[in-house]
């Protein structure tokens, strides 16, 4: 059986190397996945991504950030929008994310941004993600 929910499956394995404190975390690459952890390092929760070619697929690798004595700078990570339920936010009920403190992530038509770029620019979408 395939994998019904691919982001869902890169923020589990982002959020259980965050737990053990891994330096790098391996994920099965699409444009989607890769777009979300680009708005992650412009947010400044990862520090870096590296595309690896291997085989017929690629791989993300991505860089965990952590603070001073190892302190975690992803607390937390929610999925929204599920392949069983989707979430859809107008460009006037864009969420915000403990209040400004986090972040929430959303596909718009004009490609994967955060809450405060959409409600800059004044649009809506699905929404993927919170980030804390």
């Amino acid at each position: 059986m395939g994998m019904t929910d691919p982001v869902a499956d890169m923020l589990t394995r982002i959020r259980n190397a965050n737990i053990v404190r891994r330096q790098q975390v391996d994920v099965p690459g699409s444009k989607l996945k890769r777009a979300v952890a680009q708005v992650l390092r412009e947010e400044g929760f990862i520090d870096g991504i590296q595309v690896v070619e291997d085989g017929p697929g690629q791989t993300l690798r991505l860089t965990l950030k952590y603070g001073p004595e190892r302190k975690r700078v992803i607390t937390g990570l929610r999925r929204i929008s599920r392949p069983g339920r989707r979430v859809y936010t107008g460009k006037e009920d864009v969420p915000r994310v403990l209040g400004g403190l986090g972040v929430a992530v959303l596909s718009t038509s004009r490609g994967i941004m955060t809450d405060k770029q959409a409600r800059r620019e004044g649009v809506g979408g699905e929404v993927l993600c919170y980030i804390w």
